[in-house]
């Protein structure tokens, strides 16, 4: 058995079953030995792709995502996918071939330090250069990729080791090697620390419970809801806490932050005691720190120890597993907690949550993206469809128009920002979910940074829905020019985008272009009914933005609501390329 054939076993024996990458000169012996090993072989058409795909993958599945890619440009190519996963704590192992180890430190063909260049995106990093290293760090690599704070890690296998026989005595050894070896053990939850964190919400008046991705990450969802159901509990959800609970519930008073809801916003400035859940506390959440939940304490709940008050001062920690923490306080406080909350804040939560809702409405034929996305949303929501998207205006209009029973169905690039995530990660969400609609939300500049997957997803005959807004601009930047830098639009023109229907027909995809909101419920019908991958390219507005908008550096309470720099005039819609008609 070679070490390249170790690899692919031990992948097997973890229950890895599905793998996305590219082929290059220091993987080859890998590739050779997926040959009729029965794990399913992704060929993306771009490391980055690879790398978004495994992402998605993961996101949707909580499986570890796996990617595979050649030395050199092979492993640069995987670091912003990498830095994405690390940011937003996925489960991803990358594995990367190298060059032979004699050859390394020479500057030879296709030679870069991948191990190095990789420690500040990873939660470790691996270069094997000895046959007898490959099981140790191999399981090793796979067990911590899982294990407390989910993560990436990267494992950089010289090109000799790969070809390498794996010697008897190390076999024997790693017949002792077993998945969940290493799985961290449950931390204790200190009784004095329950026992203030019961105080504090018992006596608390105006409480708020304040959801990040960490809930999801730790399926504490239903318990989460639970909690929020017993004791009636307003609560907002961060960007990658949007699904941790259900959007339709009654006391989800939306995202907060940047571009979240009114009603989210004021309550975090109102409330008393913010129970924050896996959250990491970031600025496009919190605005200005200083001025952020002024009368709150703070309780955090987290199973990563250096995320607490790295930020804000916490009050109380309770670290560990999401869901024992959870049940422990739900226990606790079923005696205590006497509903000694006002009625009256309640009461403001819903209210400010029904009457500073958004509206729907546009004053002209153009078509509104958040309305397109609100009926899209009413349309598959009992599908417990799989939302991908890009980066920019449309990502927010997602997160705030979009509902979602589960923060598996939300898959968003939200630490790093990346842009090109939707389509390689919706692509992976469909591998791990093939009977699910699976449909990604993207702009005309996101798309065109890894539009050549389109190509992998007719190669592999997988239905992903492409609903690509175009508003011929980079809309994010452009909004903060308008408001920020004067109206100063510096290389936001994207009036020379391509036919993004002929594009979508030369890959093989169907396609549909519309520009009128007349044309919204025919199109979104045909859009989701079709069994196969479908792009739908819709004209908006470029003076469309994004609102309630909180401006950098100011208190979540200073949001404003419309453009003060507008002078909008009626939406031109002979601008963008493409007529009404389908291609097929």
């Amino acid at each position: 058995m070679r070490g390249a054939d170790y690899l692919i076993k031990t992948l097997k024996d973890h229950q890895v079953d599905t793998v996305f990458g590219y082929p290059g000169g220091a993987i080859m012996p890998v590739y050779d030995a997926l040959l009729g090993s029965g794990v399913k072989h992704v060929l993306c058409r771009h490391e980055q792709g690879a790398v978004f795909a495994a992402d998605g993958y993961a996101r949707s599945s909580g499986r570890l995502g796996v990617c595979i890619a050649t030395s050199g440009p092979g492993a640069t190519n995987l670091i912003t996918g990498i830095a994405n996963a690390h940011m937003d704590s996925v489960p991803l192992l990358a594995i990367t071939g190298q060059v032979a180890s004699n050859l390394i430190g020479t500057d030879a063909f296709q030679e870069i330090d991948t191990y190095g260049m990789s420690l500040s995106v990873v939660k470790h990093s691996y270069l094997v250069t000895h046959i007898e290293e490959l099981p140790r760090m191999l399981n090793e690599a796979i067990q911590l990729a899982q294990s407390g704070r989910p993560g990436p890690v990267l494992i950089d296998i010289a090109k000799d080791v790969q070809m390498a026989p794996m010697p008897a005595t190390t076999l024997a050894f790693c017949d002792d090697l077993r998945p969940n070896a290493l799985s961290a053990s449950s931390q204790q939850l200190d009784g004095e620390s329950l026992q203030l964190a019961t105080e504090l919400l018992s006596t608390s008046r105006k409480p708020l419970v304040y959801a990040g991705g960490g809930v999801g990450l730790a399926k504490a969802s239903e318990l989460l809801t639970s909690f929020v159901d017993q004791f009636k509990v307003p609560t907002v959800t961060t960007l990658k806490g949007i699904g941790a609970l259900p959007s339709t519930h009654v006391y989800n008073l939306g995202m907060l932050g940047m571009h979240g809801t009114k009603a989210a916003n004021i309550a975090v400035q109102e409330c008393d005691l913010l129970l924050v859940a896996g959250a990491r506390l970031d600025d496009r959440a919190t605005g200005d720190l200083k001025q952020f939940a002024p009368h709150a304490k703070v309780i955090h709940i987290d199973c990563d120890r250096a995320e607490i008050s790295k930020l804000r001062l916490a009050d109380l920690s309770l670290i560990g597993d999401m869901n024992s923490i959870l049940i422990e306080l739900m226990t606790s406080l079923s005696s205590r907690f006497k509903h000694q909350m006002a009625h009256e804040w309640r009461y403001r939560c819903l209210h400010n949550k029904k009457e500073l809702g958004f509206r729907y409405d546009a004053p002209f034929s153009g078509i509104y993206a958040p309305a397109l996305l609100k009926k899209l949303s009413d349309r598959c929501l009992q599908q417990q469809a799989i939302v991908t998207c890009d980066v920019g205006q449309h990502q927010m209009w997602v997160a705030q128009h979009m509902q979602f029973n589960a923060s598996s169905q939300h898959l968003s690039s939200g630490g790093l920002g990346a842009m090109g995530y939707g389509l390689p990660a919706a692509l992976g969400a469909k591998f791990a979910h093939p009977d699910h609609t699976v449909i990604t939300v993207s702009g005309d500049g996101s798309i065109m940074m890894n539009i050549q997957e389109l190509a992998t997803l007719k190669r592999y005959g997988i239905a992903v829905k492409i609903l690509l807004l175009d508003n011929q601009r980079l809309g994010m930047v452009r909004q903060w020019q308008n408001l920020f830098f004067e109206q100063r639009f510096s290389e936001v023109d994207l009036s020379d985008n391509p036919d993004f229907v002929e594009i979508a027909h030369a890959f093989g995809v169907r396609s549909h272009s519309i520009n009128q909101s007349s044309q919204v419920d025919s199109a979104l019908d045909e859009f989701l009914a079709s069994d196969e991958s479908y792009l739908l390219h819709v004209s908006i507005d470029p003076d469309d933005n994004v609102w309630p908008l909180v401006p950098p550096g100011k208190s979540n309470s200073d949001y404003i609501e419309d453009n003060p720099n507008k002078t909008k005039a009626a939406p031109d819609s002979s601008q963008h390329k493409r007529p009404e008609e389908a291609t097929q």
